[in-house]
């Protein structure tokens, strides 16, 4: 089976790691340029790139996919697929009949569910018991296209990090065992309730501010308030990050200063914090 994958961030290197473990590693990878990361701006390669410096795989760093030039590059393949997962752009149409057999994406979420770029987010937000990895046929329309295959996993309260990987492990092990079915013609996609989609935003950090007095009514007894903010914290703890500005001295936080909630639990309906960061300091226990 010859296939290109596209994948930037850390899902899509978490798949393309279990792929090549697998015996099903890619002719070739494309993914977002390097870029500037941190304070001090370091340019540094994507994961995904990091991956296939590690397996000598060759790899396509292109600023645009709308160029001719990106067209005749991945013609010089002879593809029967492309396998997508979190890649960060929108892929052409052109692009998208370019293999004999179309391209597959993996998204982390249980499709027409959580279309758009923060489904393990939302899902967590939400407050749902279960999510999934849904592996489809792309077309033209955001996690639009037919399905291949769905499997659920249970969230059991993992944060945002942790979930990732799962969902990541296990879209990679479905896609293992049904990409050859599905390119010998043994399981034909199926189209998806479409009347049954939601959609998810990418989130700021206005989104995960918490005003103190929902935070101290959290830790004094409010459960509602309470499993909210931990929702947050564990959606969020990757980016934008949860925070606050105390407004007294109740919780023996710094008043007037931003303070990051990196990590709580629940207990009995009451929110603990158990890691903290305030600006310009480092993360420290609370």
């Amino acid at each position: 089976m010859n296939y290109i994958f596209f994948g930037t961030p850390r899902f899509g290197a978490l798949v393309l790691k279990k792929l090549i473990s697998a015996g099903m590693p890619p002719l070739l990878v494309v993914c977002n340029p390097d870029k500037p990361v941190g304070r001090k701006q370091i340019v540094t390669a994507p994961p995904v790139k990091r991956i296939t410096e590690i397996h000598d795989i060759p790899v396509y760093q292109p600023k645009t996919l709308k160029s001719e030039e990106v067209i005749q590059e991945l013609s010089r393949h002879n593809i029967d697929t492309a396998v997508v997962a979190a890649y960060g752009k929108i892929i052409p149409d052109n692009l998208l009949r370019l293999p004999k057999h179309g391209m597959v994406n993996i998204h982390p979420s249980l499709l027409p569910k959580y279309r758009g770029a923060t489904p393990i987010q939302s899902v967590i937000l939400e407050g749902d018991s279960v999510t999934g990895v849904t592996i489809i046929v792309l077309d033209k329309e955001l996690d639009h296209g037919p399905i291949i295959a769905q499997r659920t996993v249970t969230i059991d309260g993992r944060g945002y990090e942790e979930l990732e990987q799962l969902l990541a492990e296990e879209g990679a092990e479905l896609l293992v065992t049904t990409l050859p079915r599905y390119l010998s013609g043994d399981i034909q996609p199926k189209p998806q309730e479409h009347a049954d989609a939601t959609m998810t935003k990418k989130f700021t950090a206005e989104d995960a501010y918490v005003p103190y007095d929902d935070l101290r009514a959290a830790v004094t007894g409010d459960a509602a308030a309470a499993s909210r903010i931990d929702r947050m914290v564990r959606a969020f703890t990757h980016e934008p990050g949860v925070w606050t500005e105390p407004a007294d001295t109740t919780l023996n936080l710094p008043v007037g200063k931003r303070v990051k909630i990196l990590e709580t639990r629940l207990e009995e309906g009451l929110l603990h914090l158990v890691r903290i960061q305030v600006a310009g300091k480092k993360p420290q226990l609370y």
